[in-house]
């Protein structure tokens, strides 16, 4: 009895290690600190990341892929100056053909092209002021996994 007990645990031990194995994530690593989970949706040419606060908000958005956005970027709205993963950008504010949804003004875009067919989209819907400071540094903190830049996503 205790020899097929230790078996069946073996074999439960050794399947969970493969799954967790199989669940390695794209997305870049967020602080504990930040209460943000990311929702994952990997595909053959690309990677979506959304992080979200424990309530459900999404707060900002990561696109990794092998194909430019052709994200129109209007020097108008620009903002911010910031960084990703070593790549220096402009924050913008989106163009929403002139709507104006609740926290528009704390809300941010951007593109970084980091070699030929690599590029990265990011979006912030922040709440607040202090919000959009917070996770700008965020993504200026982000280190981008190995696999999914080597993938060219």
């Amino acid at each position: 009895m205790n020899v097929l007990r230790a078996v069946v645990c073996v074999c439960l031990l050794m399947s969970v290690g493969a799954v967790a194995a199989q669940s390695t994530t794209e997305c870049p690593s967020l602080p504990a600190s930040s209460g943000l989970h990311w929702q994952e949706l990997a595909q053959r040419d690309l990677i979506l990341c959304r992080a979200s606060t424990a309530d459900g908000r999404e707060v900002l958005s990561l696109t990794l892929s092998a194909r430019n956005p052709e994200l129109p970027l209007n020097r108008a709205l620009r903002q911010e100056k910031g960084s990703f993963a070593g790549e220096t950008l402009y924050w913008y504010q989106p163009d929403l053909g002139g709507q104006k949804p609740p926290s528009y003004d704390t809300r941010r875009i951007t593109v970084v092209k980091f070699d030929k067919n690599r590029f990265a989209q990011i979006a912030l819907y922040a709440g607040d002021p202090n919000e959009l400071g917070s996770l700008q540094s965020l993504a200026q903190g982000m280190n981008l996994t190995p696999s999914a830049v080597a993938a060219g996503r």
